[in-house]
């Protein structure tokens, strides 16, 4: 008989003191506490006394005797592997025990405790657990049910891959219809279990639900009205996932399912409401959604209208009463963390493709986090939701909308409720991109209105006027100034002057959306502008400081060289280098900042010179000082953490701003530092941002101070080689523009590296859904290498000709399509044979110019006149009888043909 294993009295008592001082809230007490654990977890039964606590000592209070279990479960988590296998078997066998305790504390304890062992250790090393816990769901003791539920619930959704990948035991196919079998289960708790379990199914169409799905949707429509809040929402979000998932077998109920929804989302309990929401979210993105929605919008818009308006709740945690707080500092735990995108090449498009592009490559979500940031409210809420919903169903429906929606914005954007007003307000900015052109007739009253709402006595007015003005800028921008651009940026700046820092943020928002709408249309006002927005950096506290730093930036990078003069440079450098000054290497508000900068010294030029050397030198600190840290990670974990790689990220491109703004200026800086080593390092590390970062840099020091890259050529063509993998989109392009970089400075020279990358760039050119601005590089780059080497580049001609003068028909005249464009004359004159059969190709990549360079409009005719002797007078005619009528008309406008 193997003796039961059995805790000593003193070992309990000091894990149970333990425990009770665990819940000090002294830090110092804490940490000791946290320091003790460790040493405990050297002793191989430790982990048993934790498990007694939880299940069996029930003098203990719950709390404690629940804490003890997350204990463990932490353990278990970090160490599973190194546990000894008795310990690893008293676990389980004592959590199989407990499932039921008299507590739902202590069961939904064990519940957590089980899912963590089972995916640690994977399903199968505990074969027993779903058959135990399946026969627990008939137990007559609802304790009993109701643990084994909440167990399994966590089990689906941690393990919900592995339960459907295991062909061989098929648990699923035993508990998709033991599931469904508790729908309709006299306890709410547990038909809420039943539903949430199935759920975790759907996304990943497991086979064994598909299997059942009519039985499902069946047992779904028998519980949609419960009494219940939980079991409703659980319904709401089946029914959204069904949407993407099996819609084939939605259709025939879809009728009664758009109604019941558009119930559900007035639903009294607020959870429910924004699940069904949902709804409408994911129907616009439904092909069928225009048939089948088009009969109910009359009722569904009011319902999302009044679902954007701020509930009681709402006001009160955002302190929608408090008008001024614009002294009162920021608690740190507000700031939510920003992320730093890293520098990507681009080129710039023609004039034709760009139209398309505008405003639509927002993330629509975003647009409606509107600055709630008091934690609670930062959430996904109805409020959004609706607003989001609408946005869609606008993208939708178009202008087909209005009829409905402009009644309900007459009544509600002049309603004396400044609540009511707020949500008109919101709506009127949410349907912007959808129902443009329906809305330009009612512009010119509106945007006025909106102004004059700017200066609204309630600052959640105010706030949410900033973001709906700068929805419509782009038609702001388009009307002579004094309409409205004037009054617009007139009453913004005093926005983001404001008393409240809820409208500051908004303003500030608002302004850049501006900038990058008006660009250099700003520059008259730019004095007036900069004035306002360096006053905002003595008034700011930490959060906005964070939203200024962008909209300096934006304004950088939308009115460029027009910001080199002495006046501006005057008021704006000295708060920035202030800034730059006082906050240390390690504070992550370096990141918006060093962007900031980056911008600004790009559109400065020469104008940044005064300030470039301490800034270089900091910069070259910081990427060198987390390499170090990076370094002493890898050789010895346990002493030193990973660090923030972000400090370096940022600081590559601010260099790689330095160097783009100042070009030439550089050099002395880049030869007193030890940046060419540095970089070779991070072009090899293992973080994709950090390679995308340092390839933009390399790229732009081969511009500014080639002599200092090259003797390291041989070091770095291999690694961008290597680099020029689409799987990592951002990264693969700044490789690539590098390559072309590097091939025009080097010349000739080039030709031992072309077969490093040529057939990779041939690959990546020819790949099917490959993005435009990674095409638009790789074409670009072929036809560098094939300048510099046309002999080694032209064998290859007919594997890429086609796909090449497709990429490059759209981009602007600029140098480096001029550059590519040589290569690829140069490639025809060796190999004219490569291009025959693509010839169309070329002839339409060719009219694509605007004004070529006199000496390559030469080469242009040259090789069209000479194409077209070749072929003959008659085959020439056959072919161009092809040619759309607007290129024959280019092609004999420029080229004479």
């Amino acid at each position: 008989m193997k003796m039961e294993w059995t805790p000593q009295e003193d070992g309990l008592r000091e894990i149970l003191t333990l425990l009770r001082e665990s819940q000090s809230p002294d830090t110092a007490t804490q940490r000791a506490v946290q320091q003790k654990l460790e040493e405990l977890n050297k002793y191989p039964d430790f982990n048993n006394y934790l498990m007694f606590v939880l299940t069996k000592l029930t003098t203990e209070d719950e709390p404690t005797r629940s804490l003890s279990g997350l204990i463990l479960k932490n353990n278990v988590k970090t160490h599973y592997n190194n546990l000894m296998p008795s310990v690893t078997s008293f676990i389980k066998t004592e959590c199989l025990k407990a499932v039921g305790d008299p507590s739902p504390l202590i069961r939904a304890t064990v519940g957590i405790l089980i899912t963590t062992v089972a995916s640690k250790g994977d399903l199968s090393s505990w074969p027993e657990l779903l058959p135990a816990l399946c026969g627990m769901l008939d137990s007559t003791d609802y304790n009993i049910c109701e643990g084994a539920f909440g167990a399994l619930q966590k089990i689906c959704e941690d393990s919900a891959e592995a339960l459907d990948a295991d062909t061989t035991n098929r648990p699923l196919d035993i508990l998709i219809p033991k599931f469904l079998q508790f729908f309709n289960h006299s306890s709410s708790k547990i038909r809420s279990y039943a539903i949430g379990c199935v759920n975790h199914f759907i996304i990943q169409r497991s086979q064994a639900l598909m299997y059942h799905i009519d039985s499902f949707l069946q047992n779904l429509f028998l519980v949609a009205t419960d009494e219940d809040a939980e079991v409703r929402k659980n319904v709401c979000k089946a029914l959204v996932m069904l949407l993407e998932v099996r819609m084939d077998r939605l259709i025939p109920h879809i009728d009664n399912i758009i109604e019941y929804m558009l119930v559900r989302t007035q639903d009294p309990d607020e959870s429910v409401a924004l699940e069904a929401c949902e709804f409408w979210l994911s129907l616009a993105e439904q092909p069928i959604c225009r048939s089948v929605l088009r009969n109910h919008l009359n009722r569904l818009v009011p319902v999302l209208v009044r679902g954007m308006k701020y509930s009681e709740i709402d006001i009160i945690l955002l302190k929608g009463d408090v008008e001024e707080d614009d002294n009162v500092p920021d608690k740190e735990e507000d700031i939510r963390p920003r992320f730093h995108k890293s520098k990507t090449h681009t080129i710039k498009a023609t004039i034709s493709s760009n139209m398309t592009e505008n405003g639509t490559d927002k993330d629509d979500d975003d647009d409606y986090d509107d600055g709630d940031d008091d934690g609670s409210l930062s959430d996904w809420n109805l409020r959004k939701c609706s607003a989001a919903a609408l946005d869609v169903l606008a993208n939708v429906f178009r202008d087909d909308l209005l009829p409905i929606l402009i009644p309900i914005l007459k009544e509600t954007l002049f309603h004396q409720d400044w609540d009511i007003k707020e949500s008109g307000i919101l709506a009127l900015g949410a349907i912007a991109e959808g129902c443009m052109s329906g809305m330009i007739n009612h512009l010119p009253e509106l945007i006025p209105y909106l102004i004059n709402c700017l200066n609204d006595k309630k600052a959640l007015v105010r706030a949410i006027t900033c973001w709906t003005l700068s929805r419509y800028s782009h038609w702001v921008v388009a009307q002579p100034h004094d309409s409205y651009l004037k009054p617009l940026m007139t009453e913004l700046l005093k926005r983001i002057l404001d008393g409240n820092k809820r409208v500051q943020e908004a303003a500030c928002s608002a302004f850049a959306t501006l900038e990058e709408e008006a660009c250099t249309e700003l520059v008259p006002y730019l004095g007036f502008i900069l004035e306002t927005l360096v006053f905002a950096f003595s008034k700011y506290q930490h959060k906005n400081l964070l939203i200024l730093y962008d909209a300096i930036g934006t304004l950088a990078d939308s009115v460029g060289s027009h910001l080199n003069k002495p006046d501006f440079i005057n008021l704006l450098m000295p708060p920035l280098i202030h800034k730059w000054n006082i906050l240390k290497d390690e504070d992550k508000d370096l990141f918006p900042l060093l962007e900031c900068l980056s911008s600004v010294a790009t559109a400065l030029q020469s104008g940044f010179l005064p300030y470039c050397e301490p800034v270089y030198c900091r910069c070259v600190s910081l990427v060198h000082h987390t390499l170090c840290l990076h370094m002493a990670n890898i050789q010895n974990p346990e002493q030193y953490e990973a660090p923030d790689k972000d400090f370096m990220i940022v600081a590559l491109d601010l260099l790689s701003g330095l160097a783009e703004g100042l070009n030439g200026h550089i050099e002395k800086l880049v030869e007193n530092s030890n940046i060419m080593q540095l970089l070779h390092l991070c072009m090899q590390d293992t973080m994709p941002e950090v390679r995308q970062s340092s390839f933009a840099l390399l790229g732009d020091l081969t511009k500014a101070c080639f002599q200092h890259v090259q003797p390291h050529i041989s070091n770095f063509l291999p690694i961008l080689g290597q680099n020029l993998n689409p799987e990592y989109i951002s990264v693969c392009n700044n490789a690539t523009w590098a390559i072309g970089e590097i091939s025009i400075k080097l010349g000739a020279d080039t030709r031992p590296y072309i077969s490093l990358v040529l057939n990779q760039l041939i690959d990546i050119i020819n790949r099917p859904n490959t993005p435009k601005t990674l095409l638009e590089n790789t074409a670009i780059t072929i036809g560098r290498l094939g300048y510099v080497c046309p002999h080694d580049v032209a064998p290859m001609l007919h594997q890429f000709v086609r796909q090449w003068c497709i990429s490059l028909r759209n981009i602007r005249d600029n140098e480096e399509k001029d550059s590519a464009f040589r290569g690829m004359c140069q490639m025809i004159q060796v190999n004219p044979a490569g291009v025959v059969s693509d010839f169309i190709f070329f002839c339409d990549a060719v009219a694509s110019w605007i004004t070529p360079k006199d000496d390559l409009k030469e080469v242009f005719i040259k090789i069209l006149h000479s194409f077209k002797t070749q072929v003959g007078e008659e085959n020439w005619k056959r072919f161009s009888d092809q040619f759309p009528p607007q290129l024959k008309e280019r092609l004999t406008q420029l080229y004479g043909i």
